[in-house]
This record gives structure tokens, sequence and C-alpha cells, in this order.
């Protein structure tokens, strides 16, 4: 038999051992597929903000996880096959920005848990059966159906150039949700004492025939219900511009074509709903099923307006409207 002070030492350096491959032994990497219309050297902010709350929950680059980002560069036709290669990648989990993202996802798997970003009304586009229980393999958060933020939208845009009686209202006709949203905003308007000229475009390539129209009808300002082929690479740009040539203060829902040259903004923070999205994804890389996860709706709201725009169209936006936005932009 060993003495002992020799056992002692035997287990001392086993257990040593033992606790050098524990701490050597790698900690699973979870891949997260992001799938997007856009393009990855776009507004980063949004995506960067759901990297920081997946960071705050613990999720780390490199260690605990990987970021498998495919974006389809304005060509939603690209989609399907960039979702069929994250299925492929076997990546634990998608989180898909917009509609048309979300839908290409949902077609390339019914296994893997799909996180929906800045999706409006995924109830009535058939990603979810409800918002409460979304069942299947879709969760995340959602724009809202929009609804009230448009009707909202319109009443800044009223507030901040008084004078206009006569409003263009440019959507997409294909859209799910335009006839609820067009709703909303003709009570609003009938509210207000304005009258509406409903515009459609399909996409970017009719801007144009959209505007001569608006010009035809002497339109005085424009309210975007915003699609997500208005948020293309360029797109965004295009509408501002041709919003400054006719001379019509534009009201959006997102913050991306305030930057590209629209006068004014309302609507969900998106940064805060990539944020969001980050929460769901920590849910279902811990065990949760998405079937089980609650859409998340929007609460944060935000206002920008661009002064410089509102500067080239020869307006003055009132004080009382400044000190409600959350962002002016000067530059």
């Amino acid at each position: 038999m060993a003495p002992r002070g020799v056992l002692t030492a035997i287990i001392s350096v086993g257990l040593l051992v033992t606790s050098a491959a524990n701490a050597q032994s790698p900690e699973r990497v979870y891949r997260i597929g992001v799938l997007g219309p856009g393009s990855a050297s776009g507004d980063r902010r949004p995506f960067e903000a759901f990297r920081d709350g997946l960071r705050e929950l613990g999720w780390i680059e490199g260690q605990n996880i990987a970021i498998e980002r495919r974006s389809a560069e304005g060509q939603l036709d690209r989609l399907p096959d960039l979702a069929a290669e994250l299925v492929r990648l076997k990546v634990d989990v998608i989180a898909a920005a917009t509609a048309p993202a979300v839908a290409a996802a949902k077609s390339a798997t019914t296994t893997i848990p799909i996180v929906m970003l800045t999706v409006t009304d995924p109830v009535g586009r058939g990603f979810v059966t409800s918002l409460s229980r979304p069942g299947g393999n879709v969760t995340g958060v959602t724009y809202g159906v929009g609804t009230d933020t448009f009707g909202k939208g319109l009443e800044l845009l009223r507030e901040a150039v008084p004078r206009i009686r006569r409003v263009a209202v440019l959507s997409n006709p294909d859209g799910p949700t335009q006839s609820l949203i067009v709703t909303s905003i003709r009570s609003t308007a009938r509210s207000l004492g304005l009258q509406l000229q409903l515009v459609d475009a399909r996409g970017p390539d009719q801007f144009d025939a959209a505007f001569a129209a608006m010009a035809k009808e002497d339109a005085e300002a424009l309210l975007v219900v915003t699609d997500p082929t208005y948020l293309l690479p360029g797109a965004a740009a295009r509408l501002a511009d041709l919003a400054i040539k006719s001379r019509l203060p534009s009201m959006h829902s997102q913050r991306p074509p305030v930057e590209a040259g629209g006068l004014m903004s309302y609507g969900p923070s998106i940064v805060v709903l990539f944020r969001r999205a980050a929460v769901h994804v920590d849910k279902i890389l811990k065990g949760a099923r998405p079937a089980d996860l609650p859409v998340e709706q929007p609460t944060t709201f935000e206002l920008v307006i661009n002064l410089r725009t509102a500067k080239a169209l020869g307006l003055t936006i009132p004080p009382a409207v400044l000190a409600r936005a959350d962002e002016i932009i000067h530059q």
C-alpha cells in the first residue's frame, strides 16, 4: 500500500488534471443566422443594437455564438436562396428583418426557430397564429399593424406645416395591411379637415409616376406608408430627393428616409426593436419554444426631424414640434 502522503499527492494531481481539462473544454458555440433584404454596409445601428443586446445577455461572438449574416443587397429574389443557405449551415436560430425575409425563412424551414425583426402585422401575414401564442417556429418583435402610427404621423405633419390642406398618401397597394392603414389615415384626415390623394407605388421603379400624379393633383405634402421595397438600397434617398424636388414636406414611419433627406419620421424605434429581438434569441437558445413565446409589440416611438430639409423647403418648424423631437438632424 502506498504511504498516505503519496496517496494524497496522487489525488491532488488527479484533481488538478481534471480541473484543467474542464477549464479547457470548449463551450458550445451556437450559430445565429441574420437575414435581411438590404445591404450589410447600410445603416448598421439596428444590427449593432441586436448584437449589443445579445452581449448584455452573455452571448459573445467568438466565444459562445457565431453570427452568420446574409443580406440580399436590395434584390428580394435572393432571399429564398440566402435562407436556404442558412438552413444548410444548420444555424440554431434565424433572425429575419422585414416580412420578405421572414417569408423566405419560413418557406426554408419548419424546424429552425425564426425571430422576426420589424414585421408589420405578422398575424395578418400568416407568420404566426396570434401574438400571444404564435404557434409554429416563428416569434419575435412586430412593428405593429401601424394604423395608429400613421394617423399620429399625419397629425404631426399638420402641426409642423399648418398651411397644408391636401396630402398625398404613398403606399404599396399589395401590402396586406394597406386597407387598415388607409382607413385610419382617412379618419385622422377628416378630423383635421385634410383632403387625401391616394397614390400607389409597388416599388421604387414606380416612384416617378407616383410623384407625377401628385403634381397633377396639386398635393401639398406627402405621407409615406413605408413598404420594405421603399427601404431598399438607394430607394429611401430617391424618395427623399423626389419629395424635395416636388416641394413636398414628407412624413415617414421610419428613420432612414429622413436621414436621406425626408422631412420627418414618426414610428417605433427600429434600434429598440432589434435590441428586444435579442431577448427572444436568448430565450430560444436556452430552450424556449418559439410557439410559446409571445410576439412583442413596440413600446418606444420616436420623432425625427431633418432641419436641413426644412430649410431646403423654406419651412420653419414650430418650436412646439421641435421640442417633441427625439432627434433633430442639422447636417
